[in-house]
Parts: C-alpha cells; structure tokens; sequence
C-alpha cells in the first residue's frame, strides 16, 4: 500500500492511520471524496459525501466555516482524496489530512462501516477489478451490480 501510495501520491499532504482515526479521541470533521454510489455503498461513521468528480468547495464552506478544525479526507484508497485535501488547503484550511490507504484499509483493519440507511455493512464498493485488489477484506462490490443487505 505504502509504495502504491508513494506512485500517485506528492505527500504535500500528512497521513493519519486508520488506527489513529479510530480512537476516541479523534475529534475530526470526515470527509469522503468518492462518488455518490460509492459513499452509499458503505462510509464511514459520520462521514459527510464531498464527491470528487462534482466537487464544489462552496459545499465545504458551508459545512466547516472553522479553516482550523481537524479535517480527514478519504477515498478507497488515498489518492482521489489527497488532491481534494490539496485543494482545502488552498483554500486556507490548515489542518488537513488524508486517511492512509482510504475506505478500503479501514476494512481490511475490521472498523466498521454503513451503508446509506446508516446500518453495518461488509460491502464495499471496490471501485474496479484492478483497485480491489487492494481490498482484504468484505464484500467486493463493482459499479452497475446491484447490492442488498439483509
């Protein structure tokens, strides 16, 4: 994951671990960068739906007025949200930071995600055939099936 990451990624932007992400104490504002089918396949607690392709920074601005508050943006695995976590920074937000190995190292680290009614679920969208392989762990979902949970 490490090199995959060093490949696409600057680094002008600081990792937090899912580890780290997970603790109690973290008290950050979550933001997902992927797209709308992807984010209500499975998310993160609490996370807010920033999309990627559609991305508006006038949506952020209207959520975190605070430029100072603990952002962590995540994608499946960490490059589509390093560039929309450049792009707060830009903007003046200072202390931004992108979730190490996305959505999908959260599951392979067994944390929990939801799906669109807010409920536990081991799908995960896994974006293509060749990024899933990234993904260890849950349910491998692609773009276009069809998805239910019991």
């Amino acid at each position: 994951m490490r090199e995959l990451l060093k490949k696409y990624n600057t680094g002008d932007i600081p990792y937090i671990s899912v580890e780290e992400l997970a603790m109690p104490k973290t008290k950050a504002i979550i933001l997902d960068a992927r797209e709308l089918a992807e984010f209500e396949i499975s998310h993160l607690k609490n996370a807010i739906h920033i999309g990627y392709d559609e991305f508006q920074m006038a949506s952020i601005e209207n959520v975190i007025q605070n430029k100072n508050n603990e952002i962590i943006v995540y994608c499946s695995l960490g490059i589509r949200s390093e560039v929309i976590a450049k792009r707060l920074r830009e903007e003046g937000y200072t202390n931004v930071k992108n979730l190490f190995g996305g959505i999908f190292e959260w599951k392979n680290k067994n944390f929990k995600v939801y799906n669109s009614q807010d409920k536990l679920t081991d799908s995960i969208h896994a974006y293509s055939k060749s990024w899933s392989k990234w993904l260890e762990k849950g349910i491998k979902v692609y773009p276009n099936e069809l998805v239910t949970d019991d």
